[in-house]
């Protein structure tokens, strides 16, 4: 029989990644960035030239790996891609013990 385990909705968590939360805010914003770059028909080379990296760096973000790239340099590829990013601070609410990290695409 298989054992089917209903996920968190972070497949980071999921696996009990300590950086989860982390990890979970640079997958969206890769995801983002790589939707960009595809829909400006952009090669990879082109892409590092806007996005000031190196193109083996661009290509590992792509595929998911960003260990060595910071959020701040995701949110600097965004506005480097064209688009304007706002982080807003709001308190949580009673509900909930701790607040959250959660990117929004407008």
């Amino acid at each position: 029989m298989i054992e089917i385990e209903e996920s968190s909705g972070s497949v980071y968590a999921d696996i009990g990644r300590s950086d989860a939360k982390e990890m979970l805010v640079k997958a969206q914003l890769a995801t983002k960035i790589g939707g960009i770059i595809k829909a400006r028909h952009l090669t990879q080379i082109q892409a590092a030239e806007i996005l000031a990296m190196p193109q083996p760096k661009v290509s590992e973000m792509l595929r998911g790996k960003f260990r060595g790239i910071s959020e701040a340099k995701m949110i600097d590829c965004l506005s480097r891609l064209g688009r304007d990013v706002q982080i807003v601070v709001k308190t949580a609410p009673r509900s909930r013990r701790e607040g959250r990290v959660e990117v929004v695409f407008a």
